[in-house]
């Protein structure tokens, strides 16, 4: 068991093998990330690296990771990834700390009450019927695309309607992509290496830049229409009307755009690439598609999926959860604000702390067969739904993914969708790889439709 204390006598953490002077561990991290921080829990529950000049302590162990995020969550900030991230995405509650992010917050919570995911999961149905509508059987898609432009469509509907947004709309569609395709490299690359004029910059700064205008411009024509604004019900109507209960205050115009980028990559980034690996993982599982036919067959049948339909899904959700699990998002940054102990290790005063969701969800002495893909792990009687801390897809305590129900109704919406109607059978002689992203991503993921009925 991890021990976890903040006072005591401290030793410095064991560094991780293979660090080069100068460089540090950035080549093992650079060649294989994946494995190189899977690797790290064989040396301790807080490992030091050094990318380039840049310490970094990372956490290997649950009970430390729930100390950071939960227990003692005061006394860590957001760290260096989360301060390379706020170029794109300004002071949103994705970036910020303290009291102005739980401000932030709770101006922001009342747009994802259940009420409002009810009216949001009617945007992602119709979303998801558009999809699989647009298929023919017998030819090939690109599940990855797919699901891209379902969570894309999904959110931007979501966010905006009406005519104004349109052509917002598009320039999500298409700016969105490849801001997120450079965000990885831009948190972890020197910030000296920002004003290189590289095509990766160049295309990353005039995508991050039209979306940041595009938005500007729809908020000026949302708050110029003022009769118009009081009758819709999209998130940014919502945004831009809320009023924070223990000040009495707005939001800003421009906190109200820095909000839905976030919100905009939150909803898109993760739920499209679970989305994937879901349809990864059960084309390979025939006994798992069984059993996911059956259930959404008896509660959607072939009609258009309900808001209604997500809480009769179990065996669905299980489904999800577990790909979730197999698929989780890489690295998350946090810094020591006062020095402190940690586990019997010293932590000074704006350290860097580290932690891989991924690799503690692949942990064998915290998962039974930790790269099996089994849904049944997560029936309520099951080991793992014991210890809620051991799985944090979703981060926890105050930093705590604002919308993690939206998530999880767009993704089971899409599923059941998808279901209803089709099986997803891999296309033959392709091999799927994890490639490093912030949430590792399928290398390609080809798969043919079958109509089921």
């Amino acid at each position: 068991m991890a021990r976890t204390e903040l006072l005591g006598p401290a030793v410095d953490a064991p560094a991780a093998p293979g660090r080069i002077p100068l460089l540090g561990h950035a080549v093992p991290l650079w060649r294989s990330p994946i494995a190189f921080l899977e690797s790290l829990r064989e040396y301790g529950d807080i490992v030091r690296l050094d990318i380039g000049t840049w310490p970094v302590h990372v956490l290997t162990s649950p009970e430390h990771v729930h100390t950071v995020l939960v227990q003692q969550a005061q006394k860590f900030g957001r760290g260096r990834i989360f301060d390379r991230l706020r170029p794109m995405f300004g002071n949103g509650i994705v970036t910020t700390d303290g009291e102005f992010h739980r401000k932030q917050r709770r101006m922001i919570q009342p747009a994802f009450h259940r009420n409002h995911i009810a009216e949001y999961a009617e945007v992602m149905s119709r979303a998801a019927q558009e999809m699989t509508a647009s298929w023919t059987p017998g030819r090939e898609i690109s599940m990855v695309t797919e699901a891209r432009r379902y969570a894309l469509s999904s959110v931007a509907e979501m966010i905006f309607s009406g005519d104004l947004s349109r052509p917002a709309i598009a320039e999500v569609h298409r700016s969105l992509p490849i801001v997120l395709e450079g965000m990885l490299l831009r948190a972890v690359m020197p910030k000296s290496l920002d004003r290189l004029p590289i095509p990766l910059n160049r295309r990353f700064d005039a995508a991050a830049a039209r979306l940041r205008a595009i938005i500007d411009q729809v908020i000026a024509q949302y708050a110029a229409e003022e009769a118009g604004a009081q009758e819709r019900q999209d998130l940014l109507s919502l945004l831009l009307s809320s009023v924070d209960p223990e000040t009495g205050t707005t939001m800003p115009e421009e906190q109200v755009r820095d909000e839905v980028i976030a919100i905009l990559f939150a909803g898109t980034e993760t739920s499209a690439t679970t989305l994937s690996w879901v349809f990864h993982e059960v084309g390979r599982h025939p006994e798992v598609e069984k059993r996911l036919h059956e259930e959404v067959d008896a509660v959607v049948g072939t009609r258009p999926v309900r808001p209604t339909d997500i809480a009769q899904l179990p065996y669905t959700n299980r489904v999800f959860q577990e790909a979730l699990r197999l698929h989780s998002p890489l690295l998350f940054t946090r810094r020591a604000l006062v020095p402190l102990t940690l586990g019997g290790v010293s932590i000074p005063a704006g350290a860097e702390l580290a932690y891989s969701p991924y690799a503690l969800h692949r942990d064998p002495a915290l998962f039974r067969d930790p790269t099996v893909f089994d849904p049944d792990r997560w029936e309520e009687a099951g080991d793992e739904s014991r210890r809620a801390h051991r799985y944090v897809p979703f981060s926890a305590g105050q930093h705590k993914c604002i919308g993690d129900t939206f998530a999880v109704a767009e993704i089971l919406t899409a599923v059941a969708a998808v279901s209803s109607r089709w099986r997803l059978v891999p296309a033959p002689g392709v091999t799927v790889r994890e490639l490093p992203a912030g949430m590792p991503q399928p290398s390609e993921l080809p798969m043919i439709p079958v109509p089921r009925h």
